[in-house]
């Protein structure tokens, strides 16, 4: 039987070419003469320029302790019989089942057939192959391991397909957010990469969009990465590509087309908006199909057009937040409040949001509404609004009024940022005790967004100077707001603000009047 895998023209001693890559190929049997006539039989065996890692178990037990060491193992040789009759079958139940792995492609070698029948270890066990030790000669283990690496490696093409699939469902959802053009371009990579059969190394880069389209000097910066790339997103192209590399990317960029350069390749994303990026692919086959040629193409025009839709909508917002910051600096510039009041309290409701334990959306919604907290004074006459001493008690009764009058005006919105506003704008002078206006709402009856304006604004007025009083000292302002601690301020906001009062200083001198 063992004469059958020995040829006299094969190589005394496997080729050496690790540094290909290799497809791993655990052989499990309590024979040693297995493992060495195995071994030999495929010492010059290479599929996509990649040899077979031989890892040897003598055991069932040995086995399932090397699964969960090379979770990436390919194939796995298993003999049924070692230290107990079902040992070998016992390993694949481990496998499937306990350790979770679907991947690894188990042929089943039995040299006593008749203990292991194989139509029933075939249908009661997730195997892929069955084989008598007396008929898998040299040939047909070639065989049975080169049809075998196929499956394996479709397999792990569908699942990287499915992740990036996953990931772009994902992004899609929240595609106009923030940070989600990260995770899309990420996502719709790792399809690519799968679909070209390939290592998941790839990376898009752009222009800072701050920087003028015109100019010739725009610096490349990598937006997202995959594989070695993961850590170089933010680094300017130059910092971790080779001279090869460069000359071949402003290649692609002055053609604005696709450059296909031994392993790699470099492909110009273009749209109407012709800014300058780049999608660079790594570790791709000696050659490619035509199809798999379209789907490049195909990818650098979408990507890019998807990467600006998110740039645009990111412009949207910011020209929002601004619009939000003007009209609020406008209503504050007819007292003797400055402008930078607004941008304060807003980033100081923000850290106080945050700290509170709000979720990043509700700290960044308070952020954009708590500008609008004083539009009511729009309404106030310039008499009390300006009046360098104490309001009297009907003036306070006009002021006052300012609450009702901004939550007129931004009352019915169906826009979250309005709504919030107008939550903030009639409830900001409320206060814990109940003591407040307009409504004396007292404790959670006032909304979370309504507490934290009214300690960031207290905070902010005390520390500025206004017509009716000097700058407080931060002592002065931390002892007055502690002294408010249950009455007018809720305490917990209270112990929040002592715990982050480092970080709204910082606030406050980055913003001066």
């Amino acid at each position: 039987m063992m004469g059958d895998f020995l040829f006299s023209d094969e190589p005394d001693t496997p080729v050496d070419n690790t540094d290909l890559g290799t497809w791993k190929v655990l052989i499990v049997d309590d024979e040693p003469e297995v493992h060495a006539v195995t071994k030999l039989a495929l010492s010059d065996f290479e599929f996509q320029n990649k040899r077979l890692e031989f890892i040897s178990a003598y055991s069932g037990a040995e086995a399932k302790t090397l699964i969960d060491e090379h979770k990436d193992a390919a194939i796995v040789l298993l003999d049924v019989v070692m230290e107990t009759d079902d040992a070998g079958l016992q390993v694949v139940k481990y496998i499937r089942e306990t350790a979770k792995n679907n991947h690894i492609r188990i042929i089943l070698r039995t040299g006593q057939p008749g203990q292991a029948p194989e139509r029933q270890v075939i249908v009661n066990f997730d195997i892929n192959d069955y084989k008598s030790k007396t008929e898998l000669t040299a040939q047909k283990l070639f065989t049975v391991i080169m049809s075998s690496l196929r499956s394996y490696r479709d397999i792990i093409s569908i699942e990287q397909s499915r992740v990036g699939l996953e990931k772009i469902i994902t992004a899609s959802r929240n595609i106009f957010s923030a940070h989600s053009i990260e995770h899309f371009i990420e996502g719709v990579m790792q399809q690519l990469t799968s679909l070209l059969g390939i290592s998941d190394q790839a990376m898009y880069a752009t222009t800072l969009v701050a920087q003028n389209p015109a100019s010739q000097n725009n610096k490349m910066i990598i937006c997202s990465g995959t594989g070695e790339f993961e850590k170089s997103e933010g680094k300017d192209l130059e910092e971790v590509l080779h001279a090869d590399q460069l000359s071949a990317c402003q290649e692609a960029l002055n053609n604005q087309s696709i450059i296909y350069k031994d392993n790699y390749l470099f492909a110009y994303c273009s749209s109407e908006y012709n800014h300058s990026s780049m999608l660079f692919i790594t570790g791709i086959p000696n050659t490619l199909t035509d199809t798999q040629r379209n789907l490049v193409e195909i990818f650098a025009q979408n990507v890019q057009l998807a990467f600006e839709n998110v740039q645009l909508q990111s412009e949207i917002e910011a020209t929002q937040q601004e619009l939000v910051y003007r009209l609020s600096e406008a209503v504050e510039q007819r007292s003797t409040e400055t402008g930078n009041h607004v941008k304060r309290v807003a980033h100081i409701c923000h850290a106080l949001a945050l700290g509170y334990g709000l979720s990043k959306q509700q700290a960044d919604l308070i952020r954009l509404a708590a500008p609008l907290h004083d539009v009511g004074k729009v309404g106030i006459p310039d008499s009390v609004l300006n009046k360098p001493a104490r309001l009297d008690a009907p003036e306070w009764e006009v002021m006052k009024t300012h609450t009702d009058k901004g939550y007129g005006i931004l009352k019915g919105s169906a826009h979250e940022i309005v709504s919030a506003g107008a939550t903030i704008a009639k409830e900001h002078h409320e206060k814990w005790d109940g003591s407040g206006y307009p409504e004396g709402l007292a404790g959670n009856k006032i909304n979370i967004f309504g507490r934290i304006v009214a300690l960031a604004d207290v905070y902010d007025a005390l520390r500025h100077k206004r017509c009716y009083k000097d700058s407080w000292t931060l002592e002065r302002v931390v002892e007055e707001i502690n002294a408010q601690k249950g009455t007018h301020f809720e305490p917990k906001l209270v112990d929040v603000f002592n715990a982050n009062l480092d970080e709204l200083e910082i606030i406050i001198k980055r913003y001066p009047d």
